[in-house]
């Protein structure tokens, strides 16, 4: 395996060697090439200022997708294209299409943020732009202005979207392809930096082989959580084995009545996929996070992590999904919610790894519906994920699987609340008699989030309007008071 990284910038083939393998790209850019366009405002992927464009090969053509530097590893950067801000200017010194609109809307005040708002609508005219609003809401919410309240910028992304822009990147497009091919041609990076490894086989046999070698490893996807384990905790990765090059992990298919998965799907590459299946969980996507982040972040990488506030398990386990896991020595399938065994311990051994997730496509007379309670709407973590997945026959509940996140220690199904419903009509009344079962269920904790009274409220609360939109699928529902939901 090569000891190098190589990527492309500014048209050029830079190759890197002895670099530490958590190195941010941020970092990279500001600190050694002195690049300070891209700004650090957060350092966790949240508020967009260090938004840079990585161009990669997708199914054959040149894909533009906005990502956070602050979390990414420079190692990562291995075999794509890398864009800042200071690479858009023409030949001649002159502004690109995207500065030039947000000049005209009078879209920056203090600047700071602007670099990261002027990458995001840069990927957006080279990917499926639209004046809508609320596309462009999509593509801006992981950018974050003090200044300007977004009018002017949304105005400048709206023009943009009309103008259909051709710049100097689509007329090197052609080359930019064929130097990232030319950086295709070797089985992956495996070198060491002062006693520290880093690896990023393409192969999941070779992933395997060195997993096994380096049992402790951390495997990284999309950094989404392991970056800020470096910027915000500080801590030093002993050995890094990054799984984004394996192709393997990345491919999802329909196969019969079950949609797989890779462990390395990003959330934007799986959102159309499982919106077509499942519109409720396209939605919940959607507000996972950030166009960065789901460009970046992975399904198999927030089951992995196990954490009990992840959003997809909730929506996966209710929908009877199961995982496979592998090792050197095969693999092994479990339902997924058995992956879970408790706060911080999953169900994998030393060398083995997450490799795909096998959805049930729908079927007849199901149900499903996911929710997601959190402080601000978009791109936050929750403070309870709900899931319903409800199949009926003649209005009696044949078979009911419900599963919250943020209610215990792990992503964990209401199984006593499910038992008191299954066989029963689905009616208000036998509803509203089983909700104090989900007491029994669960014993959710009080943290910054929310308290624990709150996030069982929210829990009864949410099975309520899975029910009213079930049976009265017209109906609004709010909550008015504590504990009361209006129907209009």
């Amino acid at each position: 395996m090569r000891q190098t990284i190589r990527f492309v910038h500014k048209g050029e083939i830079v190759e890197l060697e002895n670099i530490d393998p958590t190195r941010t790209v941020l970092n990279y850019l500001r600190y050694d090439i002195g690049l300070t366009g891209t700004k650090e405002g957060c350092a966790e992927g949240d508020c967009g200022a260090c938004t840079v464009v990585l161009g990669e090969l997708h199914d054959g053509s040149l894909r533009y997708q906005a990502v956070n530097a602050c979390i990414l590893f420079l190692p990562t950067l291995d075999g794509k294209e890398l864009i800042t801000v200071e690479d858009l200017k023409s030949d001649d010194g002159g502004l690109h299409p995207v500065q030039q609109a947000m000049v005209e809307a009078n879209g920056t005040q203090c600047g700071f943020c602007t670099p990261g708002f002027v990458m995001s609508l840069f990927a957006e005219i080279h990917g499926n732009p639209s004046s809508g609003r609320h596309h462009i809401d999509n593509v801006l919410a992981g950018n974050l202005c003090r200044c300007t309240g977004y009018g002017p910028i949304v105005d400048a992304a709206g023009k943009l979207a009309e103008a259909q822009i051709q710049d100097k990147f689509h007329d090197q497009q052609t080359r930019t392809i064929e130097q990232l091919k030319e950086l295709q041609q070797d089985d992956g990076i495996s070198y060491e930096w002062q006693g520290r490894r880093y690896a990023a086989p393409k192969k999941l046999e070779d992933l395997a082989r060195i997993l096994k070698e380096n049992p402790t490893a951390t495997i990284l996807a999309g950094a989404t959580d392991v970056g800020l384990w470096v910027t915000k905790l500080h801590q030093t990765l002993e050995t890094v084995i990054y799984i984004g090059q394996i192709e393997e992990l990345r491919q999802m298919e329909s196969v019969s009545d079950i949609l797989v998965i890779g462990a390395g799907v990003s959330y934007s590459d799986a959102w159309d996929k499982l919106a077509q299946y499942y519109p409720d969980f396209g939605e919940l996507i959607r507000r996972i996070a950030s166009t960065q982040i789901r460009n970046s972040g992975t399904i198999g990488g927030n089951i992995a992590n196990g954490s009990p506030i992840g959003d997809t398990p909730p929506a996966l386990i209710a929908l009877d999904s199961r995982l496979i896991l592998r090792s050197h020595s095969g693999s092994r399938e479990m339902p997924l919610e058995d992956f879970f065994i408790d706060y911080g311990k999953q169900d994998l051994v030393p060398g083995e790894f997450v490799e795909k997730i096998h959805v049930p496509l729908p079927s007849a007379n199901q149900h499903f519906a996911t929710y997601k309670i959190s402080k601000r709407f978009d791109q936050d973590i929750s403070a309870v994920c709900a899931a319903f997945n409800l199949t009926l026959d003649s209005g009696t509940v044949e078979k009911i699987r419900i599963c919250y996140g943020g209610m215990a220690g792990t992503p964990k199904r209401a199984r006593k609340t499910e038992a008191a419903l299954i066989g029963q009509p689905w009616s208000e009344a036998i509803l509203e008699s089983t909700l104090a079962a989900m007491a029994e269920d669960y014993e959710p904790m009080t943290d910054m989030r929310a308290s624990s009274t709150y996030r069982m409220k929210s829990a009864q609360n949410l099975l309520r309007k899975f029910f009213i939109e079930t049976t009265a699928p017209d109906t609004e529902t709010r909550i008015v008071g504590e504990g009361q939901v209006a129907y209009g």
